[in-house]
């Protein structure tokens, strides 16, 4: 994948989650900045989500841990364990959230 296909990719994914978070009923705030999408939930904790550009890979930081994604099989899949970036996300924003929230690619 290029450089421009990569950025275009991440660019696409965070919209994806943002539609996801404006839709859901919790109280989360999120900004964009630079290829960053931070996730502030009421009880003050975050989630942020940020291109790895050099190695091709989305990383998540929750408080459930530090996670890196690589695009494979037309999904983002964790390196660790193949899971899906949305399924996987769908779990850390309901932790920190307290309620479900489901996030769909």
């Amino acid at each position: 994948m290029t450089p421009t296909e990569f950025t275009q990719l991440v660019d696409t994914t965070l919209s994806q989650i943002e539609q996801a978070i404006e839709a859901s009923d919790a109280d989360i705030d999120f900004e964009t900045s630079a290829g960053i999408l931070e996730l502030e939930f009421a009880n003050g904790s975050k989630i942020i989500i940020n291109r790895q550009s050099a190695s091709q890979e989305l990383w998540v930081a929750a408080k459930s841990g530090g996670y890196h994604y690589v695009w494979k099989d037309d999904a983002w899949r964790n390196t660790r364990d193949g899971s899906e970036l949305f399924a996987s996300l769908g779990r850390y924003v309901s932790e920190q959230a307290g309620q479900p929230v489901e996030m769909k690619s």
